[in-house]
């Protein structure tokens, strides 16, 4: 027996198999970034970035205003250097991108953590053009 589940995200419908082991690790994010970047180059050539992407939510809290999420992105190579160089803070991006969790070990304590790998960035709108 084939069963199949069907998704709405960027395209109409994707199918996945679920009896053939097809898994998805796949989010979209849209948010304004919470400080300039800053591209590092590793020691083996590879280029790196950490950004910090300011998320509203889509609902009020009791308060009656909208809670915003901090989300740390990891951004590698073309992706960091591009962004590097045509954002700042302030800007508005979209990123599709995927977890990736990582162990680590502190104090004897295993901590597990997930991470945001940017995978595509786009650029919508920058704080300046939003001015005008």
């Amino acid at each position: 027996m084939t069963i199949f589940v069907f998704l709405i995200i960027e395209t109409p419908f994707i199918m996945i198999n679920l009896k053939g082991g097809n898994m998805l690790n796949t989010l979209m994010l849209v948010g304004r970034l919470a400080s300039d970047i800053e591209v590092k180059k590793l020691d083996s050539g590879r280029e790196v970035t950490n950004i910090l992407l300011a998320v509203n939510r889509s609902f009020k809290n009791q308060d009656g205003t909208y809670d915003t999420d901090f989300i740390n992105c990891t951004l590698w190579d073309g992706i960091a250097k591009s962004t590097g160089e045509y954002c700042k803070k302030g800007d508005l991006v979209g990123i599709r991108g995927r977890l990736q969790s990582d162990v680590y070990e502190k104090d004897d304590i295993k901590h597990h953590v997930l991470n945001v790998i940017a995978e595509k960035i786009s650029f919508l709108a920058s704080k300046k053009e939003e001015a005008k």
